[in-house]
């Protein structure tokens, strides 16, 4: 008589404690690979913001002088900064000269590039354009195009490469005030 045999035994169908730790060394790469993007992206992030800074600076320094045609073409503005210059109180009755407000003006731009821009500096030189005359009455017509203005900022940044020194960085903007 044939006795039915018994059943084999039943294994475990779980996992080995091997491929476990495979798989968290798989799984751990993937993080290290993350974290080193994440590093990366803060970096070009502050780097975008920098020369959004930059920008905004001179948008805003150029508006001023838009303001101050007539001390633009006295020769209020040309200078490097920061220039040192401190902003000093007009008199409300009589209102500000155009070198008083040149001076407001450099005061802020001064402070702006120290806030905003790691080591910021900059200069602004402004060129009459030939055979223009910026004589009051031209300056009060508000006579467009007497000549160019160029501004260059300049800031330092750290460098995306670990162990890196940081990099100057520099903005050209010429315009007509």
């Amino acid at each position: 008589m044939n006795r039915p045999r018994p059943a084999a035994p039943v294994h475990s169908a779980g996992f080995t404690l091997l491929e476990v730790l495979i798989s968290l060394l798989v799984f751990s790469f993937g993080l290290l690979g993350m974290a080193g993007l994440t590093a990366l992206s803060v970096k070009t992030n502050h780097s975008a913001y920098l020369r959004t800074q930059a920008n905004f600076i001179a948008g805003a320094m150029a508006d001023r002088m838009r303001g101050n045609i007539a001390g633009v073409w006295g020769g209020n503005y040309t200078a490097s900064y920061p220039s040192g210059a401190t902003s000093l109180p007009c008199n409300t009755t009589a209102g500000c000269s155009p070198a008083q407000v040149a001076q407001r003006d450099q005061a802020a731009f001064d402070s702006q590039l120290a806030q905003f821009l790691p080591n910021g500096s900059g200069t602004i030189a402004c060129t009459k354009s030939p055979g223009v005359a910026t004589t009051s009455g031209d300056l009060l017509r508000r006579r467009p195009y007497h000549g160019t203005c160029v501004m260059n900022l300049a800031w330092n940044e750290a460098q995306l490469e670990a162990g890196t020194e940081s990099k100057a960085y520099k903005l050209t903007w010429a315009f007509q005030p």
